[in-house]
Parts: structure tokens; C-alpha cells; sequence
């Protein structure tokens, strides 16, 4: 694209105000329109945001000429029609995360953005973090050697959603797995390399969520797996709402023939002249989810490769499916390549 800059909207302006903060603090971004179906919100963020157009219904957004990319920051269940119908009508797209509620919808998402032309990203902040990225070059230049295992979670001691749309299955999909594991899983196959998942084993647990819901409560409320990845790679994965745990934990730990690294605070480990060495590098501080929204907008204006790609999403979402799936039947679960 020539334009100098670029023309947004976001649609749901729940998340969606964090993306809106993201294009305000872009230079190359205009803010064009927003789209919500409560009106009351609508009108608040229209005026804070300064915002020129502003809709309940996202057909009628997206039937403008004059809007070039949008957010997609809706529950998770409208995620996949909804971005399809943005690619459809030559828009390119900014999805929060989870990417879909199953695999076979966001590779639908990714195929639609494809046939129109357009880019499809997913909302994969942690990726953008100074700590994650520090820690990618690391890695990247063989300073940890061949990793081989990892392990990552996000645990609470009681932050179950006070929304409906979190707990109830047709609408969030899952639990604590899709709100908050979804981050930890991504941003730990990212550092390191993308690797392609085959078999997962997974448990859900429901203990803590009908106590505040009662029979509404239909998600987990804690969830654990173990993934075995082609390379012979291990990931350990822990996510929860509630558990009587210390605090909240978000964590991850890689581990390497030559060294180990865990993140938040970034530590390194490793070993020089036959000693033991650990070091605490100082990452620069980057909100990962402006950065993001950075990122889209100079991949749509500069053509640059995308760090957060449609494709990265739908092996997460493999991966999620697996676990639900296990979870259920008990037993370990092959993670299908092609869908």
C-alpha cells in the first residue's frame, strides 16, 4: 500500500479499547470507526477516542469503502464469522486471541484472508514483550543450545471472569485454557521456534467456578497438559481461574543443551569455564499489545513479514483442541497436521 496512513476500526469495544489505545499511540494509524451492539459504551469510547463513525451493526461498518483494516475484539465464539467477513470484504485483520473456539474455524479464518488478499493477525502480545524478544535472540543465536523442554503457565488464586460470555461453553469455547493458557502456550512455541505439536494429554478440572455461578458455570477453572512436538520437544502447560496457589504465577522456563532461561523477571542460565553462571539481562520495557497494534499497522504499509501470523494461531488453536479433547476422553490425543 502508498497511503501514509492507515485506516482502522475496531469492532467490540470490550479488549477493543486496548487496541484502540495501540492506533492512538501510532503515528500511521487513523482511527475511522468503532462498532458495538451496546450503545451506551458505544458513545462513551466514541467520544473519548474523538472517533468520526460509529456503528451497532459490524456489516455495516464493513460495507465502507473507506476503512482499510479492523480489530476484531469480540467474544471468542464470533471471532471466526466475523473476521471471515472482514477479509471478504477486503479488509485486513487484527483477531484477539483465542484465534477461534476449534481449529477447523481458524484455518477457515486464515483460507478467507488468503482468497481476498488481505493479512490476518492474531493478538499474540506477549510475543512483543522486550523480555520475549530478548530472550527469541538468545535463542536464536544458539546461545542455549538445542531446547528441548519447556514449561509455562498463568495461574490465579481466584480471578474467575464476573462476565457470562467467559463461562459459558457456546460463547468462550473454555475456561481459563482459552483466556489465559492460550498466552503462555503461544509466546513459549514462539521462543522456541514455532515448533509443530503431535500429541497432547490434557486434564480439566471444575471445581471453584459453580460455587460464584452455580449451574451457569459450564467452563474449567483450572487445566493442565503435556505436548510432545515433532523434534521430540516437551511442553508442560498449567493455566487457572482459581486454585489455592501462593499468588498469581506467569511463567515461562525453556531449557537447552547449553544453557536455561525463565522470563519475568528474564534470567539466564548457563555455564562458562566448567562454573556456573546465571545473569539477569535488562530488557527494554515494550507493552506488547501497542506493540502489536504497531506491528499490523507497518506490516499492511510496509509489507514487512508478519511476527503473529493467521497460521502461528490455527497450530495454537490444534493444540487447544487437543487438550479439550483429551481432557474429555481421557487419553492422549494426536495432533492432526492437516485439518
Amino acid at each position: 500500500m502508498t497511503k501514509k496512513k492507515l485506516r482502522t476500526a475496531v469492532i467490540g469495544l470490550g479488549m477493543g479499547v486496548g487496541h484502540l489505545h495501540g492506533y492512538r499511540a501510532c503515528p500511521r494509524a487513523e482511527m475511522a470507526a468503532i462498532c458495538d451492539v451496546n450503545e451506551e459504551r458505544l458513545h462513551a469510547v466514541q467520544k473519548e477516542f474523538d472517533i468520526p463513525l460509529a456503528f451497532t451493526s459490524y456489516e455495516e461498518l464493513l460495507s465502507r469503502d473507506d476503512i482499510d483494516a479492523v480489530s476484531v475484539a469480540l467474544p471468542n465464539f464470533l471471532h471466526a464469522p466475523v473476521s471471515i467477513a472482514a477479509a471478504k470484504a477486503g479488509k485486513h485483520v487484527l483477531c484477539e486471541k483465542p484465534m477461534s473456539t476449534n481449529a477447523k474455524d481458524a484455518q477457515k479464518m486464515v483460507d478467507a484472508a488468503t482468497d481476498a488478499g488481505v493479512h490476518l493477525q492474531i493478538m499474540f502480545n506477549n510475543r512483543f514483550r522486550g523480555d520475549i524478544q530478548l530472550l527469541k535472540r538468545y535463542i536464536a543465536d544458539g546461545e542455549l543450545g538445542d531446547i528441548y523442554y519447556a514449561k509455562c503457565g498463568w495461574v490465579r488464586r481466584m480471578g474467575i471472569p464476573g462476565s457470562k460470555s467467559f463461562i459459558t461453553k457456546k460463547t468462550a469455547g473454555g475456561g481459563p485454557m482459552y483466556d489465559l493458557g492460550v498466552h503462555v502456550l503461544d509466546m513459549t512455541m514462539y521462543l522456541i521456534g514455532n515448533v509443530e505439536p503431535v500429541s497432547v494429554m490434557g486434564s480439566m478440572y471444575m471445581k471453584f467456578g459453580h460455587k460464584i455461578w452455580g449451574k451457569d458455570y459450564e467452563v474449567e477453572d483450572l487445566a493442565a497438559a503435556f505436548i510432545k512436538c515433532a523434534g521430540g520437544e516437551t511442553i508442560m502447560l498449567e493455566t487457572s481461574w482459581a486454585q489455592h496457589c501462593s499468588q498469581e504465577l506467569i511463567y515461562a522456563s525453556v531449557y537447552g543443551t547449553d544453557g536455561g532461561a525463565d522470563t519475568a523477571p528474564l534470567r539466564i542460565y548457563t555455564d562458562k569455564h566448567g562454573v556456573q553462571v546465571d545473569f539477569s539481562p535488562r530488557p527494554p520495557e515494550i507493552n506488547g499489545h501497542s506493540a502489536n497494534v504497531a506491528h499490523f499497522v507497518d506490516v499492511i504499509l510496509d509489507g514487512i513479514p508478519c511476527m503473529s501470523p493467521g497460521t502461528d494461531g490455527v497450530r495454537v488453536q490444534k493444540v487447544l483442541d487437543g487438550i479439550y479433547k483429551s481432557a474429555e476422553t481421557g487419553k492422549a490425543v494426536k495432533v492432526n497436521a492437516k485439518l
